[in-house]
């Protein structure tokens, strides 16, 4: 009797440290860190899933690029005027999705100073024999990342 009630005792004190370890820890060990979220937004542009995207983004912030292109290096730059315009460019046959999907696209180190972070992505051109080297700028909003720049950079890093 002494027995069971000590197996009893210690699998519901394994239960409850469990339990608390759930409580207080998912919501760092489940929440993606900003270089995953990347990962996560070309999944999502692969798939041309329009929610998961839209999720990624901080459209606002995308929107207000003007005087470079939001996504694109480009001599002319894009200026979208509207969220939609945006997840219609970053799907399907939209152009920014078409540039980036015609390369390699290498996510790399991620730099984190509070609640904004930086994300490298390399875009590899073999037919050109070119790097596009960028830096995605995510902010945290609530629980999560969203990305409010494509800043792309030259090769020099500029």
């Amino acid at each position: 009797m002494l027995r069971a009630r000590t197996k009893y005792l210690i699998a519901n004190a394994i239960c409850l440290i469990l339990s608390s370890l759930t409580l207080f820890g998912c919501g760092t060990i489940l929440e993606p860190s900003p270089r995953q979220h990347v990962i996560k937004f070309f999944g999502a542009m692969e798939r041309n899933d329009r929610p998961a995207i839209i999720n990624s983004l901080d459209l606002v912030s995308l929107m207000q690029v003007s005087e470079s292109d939001y996504a694109l290096k480009l001599e002319t730059p894009r200026v979208m005027q509207s969220p939609i315009s945006i997840v219609d460019d970053l799907t399907e046959d939209g152009q920014t999705k078409q540039v980036w999907f015609r390369m390699t696209r290498v996510v790399g180190d991620q730099e984190i100073i509070g609640d904004t972070a930086y994300v490298e992505v390399s875009f590899l051109s073999e037919s050109k024999g070119v790097q596009y080297y960028n830096k995605f700028g995510l902010r945290k909003i609530g629980e999560g990342w969203r990305i409010f720049s494509f800043r792309t950079l030259n090769e020099e890093g500029n």
